[in-house]
């Protein structure tokens, strides 16, 4: 009878205390493409950087990943703007300057609004090609918001280390303790100190980041817990995904283990194309060598060629394992 009771209660501190998720708001609106921020049609505002090419040949929707935002993606732009390429990346609710940071927003929000700045670029850019990048966590909310109802045209998808990491490869104890943290601490943060997880090799761009105030360090358990379910439904997606696709992945990732990147290729349609960077690690746009990936990422969008020479013929990634 006492273990019961202990249970019930148990039960109850957790429907109490479950997982804080953004909700939309109230106002309904045309959504709104502005010089430095996208207005959605519930009247959040979605900060935004644009890096247009003054001879414009395709344009770029950059979707950053998690606690990042979309100050990411300012180099490889830079880089592009010069070369025909423009880029529009935008912070996604929760990240970088919008309201309520380090609140999750969860699937169905994240995967509207860009479905809204897709319809919006598009409008603007009605003859140019649009193509989706996603870094880490972007790469997860494109692959499910294209594979969603009703998502608008897009020329090609570019997944940059997908964050396809969802419960089916969690160990059990991990599961678990994500669910009870979410659950009975969804409002306790961590930080990824003491893990031994490197990011990238380009220790100057990592020290920067650990400056920028707009960075996430301290995350919270719900958060977790939301982009555990996203990257979930993003790996269970991948056989509906069309092309053209584009799958970028470095030999040195330590954030995205790379069994699940493998099922998830094994499941893309035929023809994606796939590139493993010997030297890369997890932020590839921002390696050491991320000029290389800019310049492979750039031809792939003039003519589906891949300058590095890197593309992956045969599964799985690492045959030497």
């Amino acid at each position: 009878m006492l273990k019961t009771v202990r249970v019930f209660l148990l039960c109850l501190v957790a429907v109490a205390c479950s997982p804080v998720v953004q909700k939309a708001g109230d106002g309904v609106q045309a959504p709104q493409l502005l010089a430095e921020r996208f207005v959605t049609a519930d009247g959040y505002s979605l900060p935004l950087r644009v890096w247009k090419a003054p001879e414009e040949r395709a344009v770029v929707i950059a979707v950053h990943g998690f606690n990042d935002y979309s100050n990411a993606f300012t180099f490889p732009a830079s880089w592009w703007q010069g070369r025909g390429i423009s880029t529009y990346a935008y912070d996604q609710r929760g990240f970088g300057e919008t309201l309520n940071r380090g609140i999750w927003a969860g699937e169905d929000l994240l995967t509207r609004d860009l479905a809204a700045v897709v319809t919006a670029v598009r409008r603007d850019h009605p003859e140019k090609p649009v193509f989706l990048l996603g870094e880490s966590m972007g790469g997860a909310v494109v692959m499910t918001a294209v594979t969603g109802e009703a998502f608008p045209d897009v020329d090609g998808i570019i997944l940059s280390a997908p964050a396809v990491w969802g419960w089916q490869a969690l160990n059990p104890l991990y599961k678990v303790s994500l669910w009870v943290a979410a659950h009975l601490l969804p409002g306790v943060t961590a930080t990824g100190q003491g893990l031994g997880i490197q990011a990238s090799d380009n220790i100057p761009m990592l020290r920067g980041l650990g400056a920028d105030p707009l960075f996430i360090k301290e995350t919270r358990f719900d958060a977790m817990y939301g982009v555990v379910g996203l990257m979930d439904r993003a790996y269970d997606v991948a056989a509906e995904l069309e092309p053209d696709i584009l799958v970028l992945y470095g030999a040195n990732d330590e954030v995205i283990p790379r069994h699940p990147v493998e099922d998830v290729v094994a499941r893309l349609p035929e023809g994606a194309d796939v590139v493993l960077y010997e030297q890369g690690w997890h932020l590839l746009l921002r390696d050491l060598q991320a000029e290389v990936v800019w310049r492979d990422i750039e031809s792939w969008i003039a003519s589906r060629t891949l300058p590095s020479g890197k593309r992956v013929a045969t599964l799985p990634l690492f045959p030497d394992d």
